[in-house]
């Protein structure tokens, strides 16, 4: 991996136009410095449903590492039967025993057994299969920190793409106003005779067209809204009061160094369920290639049986012992053997190269992220100077007009102008709070990496670099 992103921060580490203090990768959604966006993240990781069926999956994988980890022991049993049976006289068994002098038609059997087995593991296959197991357990606690990030990350940007339209929308009826004040003067004027039908009729067609753009950008902002509900895990429509108030975009925060492309290795759970799918594979292999070697198990068997009376079935005559060894060899079965252990190579291959790719995308989105916020961001400071200068454009030639300067479609161009980089900044300061989001996700921002990350158990379970060292060291 490359020692720096290509978009790294300046050398002070920190991003231009930065406005609050150092970002923490952990709870980057409390440094935008919006409560309300943080509450509705927090509610995100405690009710988003997508989180309760990753966690579910965590549960399904812990189960079957236990079950790999019980095969490593004895399993212990007891059974017990009575049985009553009365023996038919009408078949040939039946009239032989009838023939017989006292012979008893009624039977009863009593049999009480302690059982044990216990496959001995003596090639490595049962402890390969655990291995195998706690990888995907791994795996999946990985994965769920993923769906969490992508949760959080997903809430925020819904979160500000709603400022960014509630903000567009009130420009939008800003403009709206302000045609209908400059309608309002003409329609006075072309009463009075000092305006031509044409201006009017130019003045309402402004005014049309600024009104046409409101419907769009509402219908946009509902669908935002319910999208945000949906991620809280409510019905659409559930938080839409208390969206209602207009709020600006939340100011950026400032980005220190994410550190180098290697650390996402380590930081991204994407990257480390990836890690964990290959080391499962990889386990597999050696699952198959036991299936070479013979399968040593011993049973036992410790009990007591009569067919004479339940009073006697634990009399010293009743007692009864089994001890078995067994053996289990596909000797001639080495041409399917070899097939399995081919696919579980050609499994591993995959994986790796899966692991691979994962981890270039990560940092392709990295190095995007990085881009998309450093050029939004010089995007917005550009509009900016361009906002006053269209704004003080925009006042002369509506003075000049009334003066009778200037025609009325150079006040029109110059609202037009206007609205659109007005909309423009707007636009631009969104996609910069968005790319900020984009950067935390793509980092993998939004929790604990240290062992003493009591609320992820995978990062308790081993050091940092302990993902990718247990790979090798199974293989």
């Amino acid at each position: 991996m490359p020692k720096a992103y290509l978009g790294s921060p300046s050398p002070e580490g920190r991003m231009p136009g930065a406005a609050l203090a150092d970002a923490d990768l952990v709870a980057w959604w409390s440094t935008f410095g919006d409560p309300q966006l943080t509450r509705f993240v927090t509610l995100a990781l405690q009710q988003n449903l997508e989180l309760s069926q990753a966690s579910a999956r965590v549960l399904q994988a812990r189960a079957g590492l236990q079950s790999a980890g019980a095969a490593l022991l004895p399993s212990v049993g007891v059974a017990g039967q009575a049985s009553k049976a009365y023996q038919s006289v009408e078949t040939p068994l039946g009239r032989v025993l009838d023939s017989a002098p006292g012979f008893d038609r009624t039977g009863n059997a009593y049999e009480s057994n302690l059982t044990a087995s216990w496959e001995l593991d003596l090639f490595g296959g049962l402890e390969r299969s655990r291995q195998a197991a706690r990888a995907d357990y791994q795996g999946s606690e990985a994965g769920a920190v993923a769906v969490r990030l992508a949760v959080a990350a997903q809430t925020a940007d819904t979160y500000l793409l709603i400022r960014g339209l509630q903000a567009r929308l009130e420009v939008a009826q800003n403009q709206v106003q302000t045609q209908q004040k400059l309608l309002s003067m003409i329609d006075l004027r072309f009463r009075k005779g000092l305006a031509a039908e044409l201006q009017l009729h130019q003045a309402e067609g402004a005014l049309v067209r600024a009104k046409a753009t409101i419907p769009v950008l509402q219908a946009a902002l509902e669908v935002a809204m319910n999208a945000l509900d949906v991620m809280l895990g409510t019905s659409p429509g559930t938080h839409r009061a208390e969206l209602a108030a207009t709020r600006p975009v939340p100011a950026l925060p400032q980005i220190a160094s994410g550190g180098s492309p290697g650390d996402l290795l380590r930081r991204r759970p994407d990257l480390i369920a990836a890690e964990r799918q290959l080391a499962a594979r990889s386990a597999r292999i050696g699952v198959a290639v036991a299936e070479y070697y013979p399968k040593v198990s011993l049973s036992g068997l410790l009990g007591s049986a009569t067919s004479i009376s339940s009073g006697n079935l634990f009399t010293g005559g009743a007692a009864q012992a089994t001890g078995t060894i067994g053996l289990r060899w596909r000797l001639f079965d080495f041409g399917r053997i070899e097939a399995q252990i081919r696919y579980a190579e050609a499994q591993e291959a995959e994986a790796l190269a899966a692991y691979r790719q994962a981890a270039l995308r990560a940092t392709e989105e990295v190095e995007n992220a990085l881009s998309s916020f450093q050029r939004r961001q010089e995007q917005a400071d550009l509009l900016a100077g361009g906002v006053h200068s269209l704004t003080r454009a925009r006042d002369a030639s509506s003075a000049a007009f009334q003066k009778g300067t200037v025609s009325l479609i150079e006040v029109l161009q110059a609202d037009e102008a206007l609205l659109g980089i007005l909309d423009g900044q707007v636009q631009a300061r969104t996609e910069s709070a968005r790319s900020a989001v984009a950067i935390f996700k793509a980092l993998g921002g939004g929790w604990e990496v240290e062992p003493a990350a009591a609320a992820i158990p995978l990062a308790a379970a081993a050091p940092k670099d302990a993902f990718v060292r247990a790979s090798s060291s199974e293989q």
